[in-house]
């Protein structure tokens, strides 16, 4: 597995990373063993990089995720750096209550983290969106104090736009910005992209498949549980569904043509674009299955030429996708879309 720096102050991480939201939320039932037995696999097969969160399923996936750290060998244990968010308020109905961005909760929430993950400190600490009410200043100074203390390594940022990204770096040294990037969301390409280039700020770029959107395993009939965000999300309702599956369809040829699966090709794309934008773009790869992980991780020996990248955009150009990433309310918390 081949390596990338965060940033000209972040961690050494692989190129690929594991995001583990959906082995405990949102993309309907996950099993607990075979969610564990991915996470083995990533780390045996030299992922490093680990993300979660405090507020998927309430503090399970930190659970699950401790868990599986703990039952790994302590030399694959000792590889795996630790990607946190926090700040996103719920309720026990699993209902959202916005972000929380005071310096005296990110101190609690990281005390929580660290005693559900069950380590001694947080590789790369980072407030899920940002709070409209507290300046970014305050909430990336207070964990700023905690990377004093040793409780944090480094700080990130996520789902933020190119003036806060400027006035978080000002404050301390930022490492990365966690935001969605795929072949149908392009946004970060416009400001965010030269941005963290100039500052030296990596991007770790989650939904690169659009939750499986752009996987070639989605199909158009499949049945979503009602607690899937999917059943939700404006890209996979109605015509907008079928729009999207007809690009995918046509990225397939592309993937046929280099004798690769689609999901290889999506990713592949992603992690071409870090070389093109002469900036570090890590793809954080959501598999909950051992089988998944292991296409995903194909990818990293697909070689994408300039006619490859020339028919993949003819393919999906940007801009192509019907339907927003997020319901209405949701893109509402997003400082990136501002």
């Amino acid at each position: 597995m081949d390596t990338r720096h965060l940033g000209t102050t972040g961690p050494q991480v692989s190129a690929l990373g594991l995001g583990c939201m959906g082995m405990s939320a949102l993309y309907g039932e996950a099993d607990r063993t075979e969610s564990i037995a991915t996470v083995h696999a990533a780390l045996e097969a030299g992922v490093t990089l680990l993300d979660t969160g405090d507020f998927y399923a309430m503090g399970h996936n930190e659970m699950l995720v401790g868990e599986a750290l703990r039952a790994a060998p302590a030399a694959r244990r000792e590889q795996a750096l630790l990607s946190v968010k926090f700040g996103a308020l719920r309720d026990p109905d699993g209902n959202w209550a916005g972000y929380d961005g005071r310096p005296a909760a990110v101190k609690n929430f990281a005390a929580y983290s660290l005693q559900r993950l069950g380590v001694d400190h947080i590789d790369v600490y980072r407030i899920a969106r940002v709070d409209p009410d507290v300046p970014i200043e305050e909430t990336v100074g207070a964990i700023a104090e905690l990377v004093e203390k040793g409780h944090v390594r480094h700080i990130g940022l996520s789902e933020v736009g190119a003036d806060t990204i400027r006035r978080a770096a000002a404050t301390a040294p930022i490492s990365d910005v966690q935001i969605e990037y795929s072949l149908v969301s392009r946004g970060v390409e416009d400001r965010i992209l030269p941005t963290v280039r100039e500052l030296g700020i990596a991007i770790t770029a989650y939904g690169v498949l659009s939750r499986g959107l752009i996987s070639g395993h989605f199909a158009r009939d499949r049945k979503l549980a009602a607690n899937d965000f999917r059943a939700h999300s404006p890209r996979f309702q109605g015509e907008n569904l079928q729009h999207n599956l007809d690009l995918v369809e046509a990225l397939r040829k592309v993937a046929e043509g280099k004798g690769v699966t689609v999901a290889q090709t999506a990713i592949a794309w992603v992690l071409s674009q870090g070389p093109r934008h002469d900036t570090v773009v890590v793809p954080l790869i959501g598999a909950r299955t051992r089988e998944r992980l292991a296409e995903a991780l194909g990818a990293t020996a697909v070689t994408l030429e300039e006619a490859d990248l020339a028919a993949i955009e003819e393919a999906v150009p940007a801009d192509a996708a019907a339907g927003a990433r997020y319901p209405e309310a949701q893109m509402a918390h997003l400082d990136s879309e501002s």
